[in-house]
């Protein structure tokens, strides 16, 4: 039996998964959470061979990747199966460098779904095929590929940040900044900020 918690903020959606999960002879639900101290709890107490786990637990919360590198520092930790709405670069990203074994999105099917934590316990690596594009045109040789640090740009910029402010964010000199935007702009083909954020939301480097 494949022992699973559940990482998610909504009710609804815990409920709706636990039905689907249980279903399965060799799938078994044990515990629900929906933030990072109830995760890390549950966790510890139940001893689960995979998490499943969402990348946004709500407004004050720590996001779905903080939450699996908590999990994951753990001794003897589970495997983490994010399964989320969101496949921006950024996010399976970070989703993955926190320790994520796989990435699905909610709109799998449920069959997609069930062989995906099977093999998420046995240790493999799960992707979604859209989440796997986006890995192999970041790794393709000769793709334009933004940084960690660029995407982070990236995001000041769509929250309308200026280059004093992004500096004080990310703890640099302006002079950084501006050579980050200017190395932005060069691969993304654009001359502005609004371009350069536009670009980056509809090559799904970042969300809208």
């Amino acid at each position: 039996m494949i022992r699973i918690v559940l990482v998610d903020d909504h009710p609804v959606v815990r409920a709706g998964l636990r039905a689907l999960v249980d279903g399965q002879e060799d799938l078994s639900v044990v515990a629900e959470a929906d933030g990072l101290e109830r995760a890390l709890a549950v966790v510890t107490a139940e001893g689960p061979d995979v998490v499943l786990m969402d990348l946004s637990l709500g407004a004050g919360e720590a996001g779905g990747a903080e939450v699996t590198a908590a999990v994951r520092a753990l001794p003897d930790p589970p495997e983490v199966l994010v399964l989320t709405t969101y496949d921006t670069e950024s996010d399976i990203l970070r989703a993955l460098e926190a320790g994520a074994r796989g990435y699905l999105l909610k709109d799998a099917p449920p069959d997609e779904l069930f062989a995906g934590i099977r093999a998420t316990a046995r240790g493999e690596t799960v992707l979604a095929p859209s989440v796997a594009a986006t890995l192999v045109r970041r790794t393709t040789p000769g793709a334009t590929t933004i940084t960690e640090r660029e995407v982070e740009v990236l995001e000041l910029l769509s929250r309308g940040l200026g280059n004093k402010e992004m500096a004080r964010e990310l703890f640099v000199s302006e002079a950084t900044v501006k050579s980050h935007l200017s190395h932005i702009y060069t691969k993304l083909g654009v001359d502005t900020r609004a371009g350069a954020v536009a670009a980056a939301i509809e090559r799904r480097i970042i969300r809208a």
